[in-house]
């Protein structure tokens, strides 16, 4: 019995129990997402084979193409001239679907269970990557069979991200919850890592099985998912987190609206004896434009638009922009592109380490967005000389690409959706999610459908549009930033006498009136 034990050995026992499930939590959350990231990366990795340069091919002997014709190796209808477009098309089907799909997800993922949600998404999302490689298996050559098979698999794939996102919100406080998500959130250069090694192995043979693969897997983690998901610590009988840093008396304490008994979730006996008393009401689900009155929700919603098309455009066009400049097999160049989402998984740890330190979640942004610019430029310069060199600027584009955007939709969306202005109400955490990722994946539609378009004109003005957005997403962050760079001045005037503590500042998310 709870009684019996003493009251440090029932502290350790508790504290160690909590533990293993959130770390249990944080390692499934983590699978998940790399599922989702690993079934999206394929198609760039194999667009180098759906359009080749057939002069450097030997051909088959049972070949009926004719002699002069130089397409022969291609995949219709991608072996045109206009094949970039075609490909821009097929990925902006996924990516507008996609922006779409996310503020609706937002919504269906408040009312819904996760568990649930997160497992008929991850089915239905193996379902479609397959479908897609199955269309090498069928010989289909149709352009509306790929964009549609696209537009279904965008719109089911929106059921990860605020689900996932909620999930962790559940499960962890606000304290070092950026160091926390940027470890959480290389999910997504794993994830595209893992899609790019297995796409590699088939994309040169039966390209087919780029896509298949990865879908049966996301598939089977769908199935995972469902049995061993848990979607709040109070299911299993675990201390929640505490969002703001307040003490922990304050938890309990029964004046508090954003503490009371109806806010948390019971189970068991304790469920009885309270409904017994009166009914509680649940606090009703924020909506679409409550959600956006919370400070920072719209400036970091627009960063995330221009960080996002920057960080989908390498996404999607970096094996072929390598294939294309230095010359390299569609396999090379597809191995070679997870060195960006190397430096992305050492970028977003930065990041969140860096914002926790500072509380400047804004300047921490602001300052790696600075620097992505000039270094994109170079890497479009004198990447490409030579291996040693594209090795190191992949690395670090990546991870000046990829940490702001690592570090907005995860630490930035979860602060945002327990900010205190929402009096404890949670079930804004997967609304704010969606909007910041909705937002976002405008951007990561737009950033792909223009490098289809520009780069026939050459790649240099591809990376001059990479860089313009870059800059446009700093520019956003300003009034952050200058909040933040004022909140530290009062921190360090009152000085040491007045036992502030900088971490505990939050200069960018003011009480709403």
């Amino acid at each position: 019995m709870r009684s019996s034990l003493a009251p440090g050995v029932w502290f350790f026992r508790a504290f160690s129990r909590d533990s293993w499930f959130r770390g249990s939590i944080l390692l499934l959350t983590f699978l998940i997402y790399t599922c989702y990231h690993m079934s999206r990366k394929p198609i760039s990795v194999v667009k180098s084979r759906l359009h080749q340069n057939c002069s450097e091919q030997i051909k088959p002997i049972n070949d009926t193409h004719s002699l002069n014709d130089t397409t022969w190796c291609s995949w219709a209808p991608f072996d045109k001239d206009n094949y970039k477009e075609l490909l821009a098309g097929v990925d902006n089907a996924f990516l507008v679907a996609y922006a779409i799909g996310m503020f609706i997800s937002g919504v269906f993922g408040e009312r819904l269970p996760l568990r649930y949600y997160l497992s008929a998404g991850m089915l239905l999302s193996g379902l479609f990557t397959s479908l897609f490689g199955l269309g090498y298996f069928w010989n289909i050559h149709e352009l509306w069979y790929f964009v549609v098979i696209q537009v279904c698999n965008g719109l089911v794939q929106t059921t990860g991200w605020p689900s996932v996102v909620t999930c962790v919100g559940n499960w962890f406080g606000k304290g070092k919850r950026g160091f926390i998500m940027g470890i959480w959130n290389s999910h997504t250069s794993v994830g595209n890592i893992l899609g790019s090694l297995i796409a590699g192995i088939w994309v040169n043979g039966q390209w087919g099985l780029s896509f298949v693969v990865p879908g049966i897997i996301t598939a089977i983690m769908g199935v995972i998912t469902f049995l061993f998901l848990i979607e709040h610590p109070e299911d299993v009988d675990c201390s929640p987190p505490q969002h703001h840093g307040e003490p922990a008396e304050n938890q309990d304490n029964p004046e508090d609206p954003g503490n009371s008994p109806c806010s948390i979730r019971d189970s068991g006996l304790e469920t009885v004896a309270k409904t017994s008393k009166g009914p509680c009401e649940e606090p009703a689900a924020i909506n679409f434009f409550g959600a956006l009155r919370i400070p920072g929700v719209v400036e970091f919603s627009l960063c995330l638009l221009f960080a996002k098309l920057v960080s989908y455009t390498f996404l999607y066009w970096l094996p072929l922009y390598i294939s294309n400049v230095a010359h390299f097999s569609a396999k090379e160049a597809g191995d070679l592109s997870t060195l960006f989402d190397v430096g992305g998984i050492i970028g977003g740890i930065m990041a969140g380490l860096i914002s926790d330190y500072t509380n400047g979640r804004a300047t921490t942004c602001c300052v790696m967005l600075i620097l992505a610019a000039p270094m994109m430029f170079l890497y479009n310069y004198i990447g490409q000389d030579g291996i040693t060199s594209s090795i190191v600027m992949l690395i670090i584009c990546g991870g000046l690409v990829n940490g702001p955007y690592a570090l907005i939709t995860t630490a930035v969306s979860a602060d945002l959706g327990t900010h205190k202005s929402l009096k404890g109400n949670a079930k804004a955490l997967s609304t704010v999610t969606a909007i910041i990722d909705g937002t976002g994946s405008i951007g990561a539609a737009l950033g792909p459908l223009l490098a289809g378009l520009i780069s026939p004109t050459g790649w240099n003005n591809v990376f001059y549009m990479l860089i313009s957005a870059d800059v446009l997403a700093c520019l956003l962050l300003c009034r952050l930033v200058y909040k933040e760079i004022l909140a530290w001045k009062v921190s360090l005037s009152r000085g040491s006498g007045s036992s502030v503590v900088l971490t505990h500042q939050r200069p960018y998310f003011p009480q709403v009136p």
